[in-house]
């Protein structure tokens, strides 16, 4: 008996329709992440544990990357940037991956499901802006941004309560500047260890990629990344 080919073929058109409806959906998603991914938000995991308790080795957090006079940055974001120089040590080369799973990786990176690139960033809060004078520390242990005490929740210290830094410092940030530090200020190689470096300690805007507003995992750490505006209530605006 015959096969009526006459009925086969249009399931077999839209069996290949709907293939192809697929591939482009598909496609088109894989486009859009990697649009958000590159222009509006990505993903990073923590290497370190600089920024602890805030942030814990390998969160993963959100960062957005509108610098612009839609998402400036402010005093107390968390902010990610690339290596200013000679701030990170050099890692040599990464070894190379079977074709497969290098594949995978370039794709989850691509839509901003991975960031491979992590332990080539830093991630520090911003303390001080273009113009601001930052001093540490006063007599109670306080560090003050152009005058002001800072109260500080973030800042963990091992031993407890303890000054604002255990090194001394009195600068004035440089335009197209941030002065930053990290949360864990007993083990945070920040701004105040790099006045050796071609950027002094400062680190220019330009390399920042932008402010992390969310770790997104582990789900029990799951939270929203403020900037603590009572911190730097009265610290006036630079002229």
């Amino acid at each position: 008996m015959k096969r009526d080919r006459t009925r086969d073929e249009p399931r077999r058109g839209g069996v290949l329709r709907f293939l192809r409806d697929i591939l482009i959906i598909f496609l088109v998603a894989v486009l859009f992440s990697f649009l958000i991914k590159t222009f509006v938000i990505r993903s990073f995991y923590i290497p370190s544990g600089s920024m602890s308790h805030t942030l814990e080795i390998d969160d993963r957090i959100i960062v957005n990357q509108l610098k612009s006079e839609i998402s400036p940055i402010e005093r107390g974001d968390v902010v990610v940037f690339k290596d200013p120089g000679e701030w990170l040590p050099y890692r040599g080369e990464a070894p190379a991956q079977p074709p497969l799973a290098a594949a995978f990786d370039w794709l989850a990176a691509a839509v901003g499901l991975s960031a491979p690139d992590s332990d080539e960033h830093l991630v520090k809060r911003v303390i001080g802006l273009p113009g601001d004078r930052v001093v540490c520390c006063n007599g109670l242990g306080q560090m003050s941004v152009n005058g002001v005490p800072l109260r500080e929740p973030y800042a963990f210290h091992s031993g407890g309560e303890a000054e604002a830094s255990n090194v001394d410092f009195d600068v004035v940030v440089p335009n197209g500047s941030l002065w930053v530090m990290g949360d864990n200020r007993e083990n945070s190689q920040d701004s105040r260890f790099h006045a050796d470096t071609p950027t002094r300690g400062f680190v220019p805007i330009d390399d920042v990629v932008g402010t992390a507003f969310l770790v997104s995992r582990p789900l029990d750490r799951w939270a929203w990344l403020g900037n603590y505006p009572d911190t730097f209530k009265g610290v006036d605006p630079v002229r």
